[in-house]
This record gives C-alpha cells, structure tokens and sequence, in this order.
C-alpha cells in the first residue's frame, strides 16, 4: 500500500468536446458553468483538498486552453504536457503525462467533470494499493444523470473486476476521479501496443490493473459529482452546483 496521499494532479482537457456542440464557444475545457470555466472549477476543488500541483493535458484547441487556465484566477503551480493524438482514447491522454508525474503517485481528473472536494479529500485518506489505483464511484445508480453514457463499474468487495460504458450488470458508476500509481502507464502503454493504431482507452488500463486485483473503489457515499458532456448535463451540473 502507499500511504502517503499524492501531491499533483493529472488533468485531461485534450478532447474536442464534440457531444456539446458548442461550435464557435470555447474549447469545452473553458465552458462556464456558474459562470466559472469547468477546468477551474476542478483546480479549485484539488485546492480546496490541499493539492497545490496540476499537470493539464493539452490537445484540440490547446492554446487556447493553456492561456485559459494561465489567465484564471487561482493558485496552483500548473504545468503543460500536449497529446498530439487527442482525437484518439483518452488512455493517450493520460500517457502524456508520464514524463511530467514521474515516479510519484498523483490524482486523476477529467477537465469536464465537477464535484465536491470532499470526493478527493475521501480518496485521499484511503490507501492506493501497491502498483495499483482507486477509483471514487456513485453507487447511487438511481440519481445517476444519463446513465446511458456513463461508465459502469461491476465491483466484488471493493475490488473492480469490469470496467466498460456498454455492462448489462453493474453495481458502481465510473466518477472520472483516480488516485493513481506510476504502474497506469505502463499497463495503457502495453494496452496501446497490443493494438495496430496504438490507441488505448484509460477503462483498458483500469481493467489491466484489475486483472492483477490492484484496482479497487472508493465509494463517495452522498458526494455530488457530474460529468459536463452534453447541454443537458450542464443545465443538470447548473442546479446541483
């Protein structure tokens, strides 16, 4: 186990945002929502938590977002990776950001996921298993937003044993919040390369670790948490923050 809670945090803003259909707006990691850009809102919520350090992977529009967060108002120490293949699975994503963690433990976010720093505060005070990860997941599958679209999680105790958008049998929905070993990219760089077009999703990395039965959950309990992806889930994200 590592004991010791991870002082940096990984941050995916590379998509295109596609789903929003916000041609002409800002790139989706600078989308308002309270009238307070979505990639922000994360930060302030990893502050919040005691994490002073964010690495923001860049792709689609990536100038544009790093002058975004360089231009916000906060006060983490921020710094750049790029994924030129941002058009690819997001597991690519996370891969670029290997050189820049380096062998610490850090945190995993989605740019277009909000929730209560109360999540990564309870992450935080749980053991990453050795070579392993933690997952945060809603089980509160009734109050889950477009359940359709989010990821599902089948768990045995506290163990992940599947991982996929498309499970007939659930028990935990996906939050896009990681606590996170090194050894993730590993298992995404070997999952890229098994395939011919080396992409990778972050689920195949997750399932990777899970055969190994060093990927387990956190449960957020009445936490609140949503993933900005389509108009509806703004309007949604709007009223529950």
């Amino acid at each position: 186990m590592n004991s010791e809670a991870p002082e940096v945090v990984v941050i995916i803003a590379a998509g295109m945002g596609t789903r929003l259909k916000s041609e002409g707006g800002p790139p989706k990691p600078l989308l308002s929502l309270n009238n307070r850009p979505l990639i922000l809102r994360v930060m302030d919520r990893f502050k919040d938590a005691g994490v002073l350090e964010a690495i923001v992977v860049i792709g689609y529009r990536g100038d544009e977002v790093r002058a975004g967060v360089l231009a916000g108002d906060h006060s983490m120490k921020v710094s750049f990776v790029n994924n030129p293949n941002y058009k690819m699975n997001n597991g690519l994503s996370v891969l670029a950001a290997e050189k820049a963690v380096g062998d610490r433990t850090f945190f995993l976010s989605m740019a277009d996921h909000v929730f209560e720093s109360s999540l990564i505060e309870g992450l935080a005070r749980v053991s990453i298993p050795a070579d392993g990860l933690i997952l945060a997941v809603d089980k509160k599958l009734a109050q889950i937003y477009d359940e359709d679209d989010a990821t599902k999680v089948r768990t045995e105790g506290d163990r992940i044993v599947e991982i996929n958008k498309h499970l007939d049998t659930f028990d935990a929905v996906d939050t896009g919040l990681f606590a996170c070993t090194p050894m993730l990219f590993k298992k995404i760089r070997e999952a890229a390369a098994a395939r011919i077009d080396g992409d990778c999703s972050l689920s195949d990395g997750v399932k990777a670790l899970s055969n190994g039965g060093v990927a387990v959950v956190h449960d957020i309990g009445n936490g609140k948490w949503q993933d900005v992806d389509t108009p509806g889930a703004v309007t949604h994200a709007e009223k529950i923050f």
